[in-house]
């Protein structure tokens, strides 16, 4: 699934016009739109500002399931990656991922997200 897609759903489900949407996160209607039909590629930030926008939490964007992801600590994050996902490469890695995460079914998310927290707690002891 693609993320424009599901922006246009979720704000479809709701009954939201881009125009409501503009209004709530201060975003241009044009560049809502443009987001999306897939032409423009928002920030981890703007995408948090749709979320809260369209009154659902920010993993709503990324899988469509009931379910939300299994809870994690939460980690301090360094300076180098507060600004990961601002460039085409990490985005098409997001858009990957997202995608990968959809298709699992619980227990292989769990399983994936537990073994990516004790790598971070593994190398943050380095």
């Amino acid at each position: 699934m693609q993320i424009s897609q599901r922006l246009k759903e979720l704000r479809e489900a709701k009954k939201f016009s881009q125009g409501s949407i503009e209004k709530r996160t201060g975003l241009l209607r044009c560049y809502v739109s443009r987001v999306e039909n897939g032409h423009t590629v928002p920030t981890i930030d703007t995408l948090e500002k749709l979320a809260r926008a369209l009154e659902v939490p920010l993993y709503k964007i990324f899988c469509d399931g009931e379910e939300p992801l299994p809870k994690m600590k939460r980690l301090a994050v360094s300076e180098k990656l507060s600004h990961w996902g601002e460039g085409p490469k990490e985005w098409k890695e997001l858009v990957l991922l997202s995608r990968d995460l959809a298709r699992m079914d619980d227990r292989k998310r769990g399983l994936l997200l537990r073994m990516a927290q004790k790598l971070t707690l593994r190398a943050r002891k380095d």
